[in-house]
């Protein structure tokens, strides 16, 4: 019999009860390095003028890549089950200042 090469390779992945909560987030920035990439999660609250972050994720540039490829293909299989995600963003978008002096892009 063969054996499979995955089982020597599993990992254990341990998720704490406090991570396992979550953090609610409805905007991302994301800045850039020639070495990483940084990920802001932030909660922006209506007739709140200051948002504050509410997590922060560092990715080398191949992990990022895995996580865009990972994305995509989430998004592709939750709307073969559940039909498009709309897009409510208007061309023009809203105007949120996110320059924190690098390369800037809004997810």
């Amino acid at each position: 019999m063969a054996e499979n090469p995955k089982k020597g390779n599993q990992l254990n992945i341990e998720l704490p009860e406090d991570i396992a909560q979550g953090v609610y987030s409805n905007l991302a920035i994301i800045t850039h390095s020639s070495s990483e990439f940084v990920v802001d999660f932030v909660r922006i609250m209506p007739g709140v003028p200051k948002a504050k972050v509410k997590s922060r994720v560092v990715l080398t540039p191949e992990h990022a890549k895995r996580l865009l490829l990972a994305l995509q293909d989430n998004v592709k299989k939750y709307e073969s089950m559940h039909g498009p995600i709309r897009h409510t963003d208007k061309p023009g978008g809203p105007v949120i200042p996110m320059n924190f002096g690098g390369p800037t892009a809004e997810a």
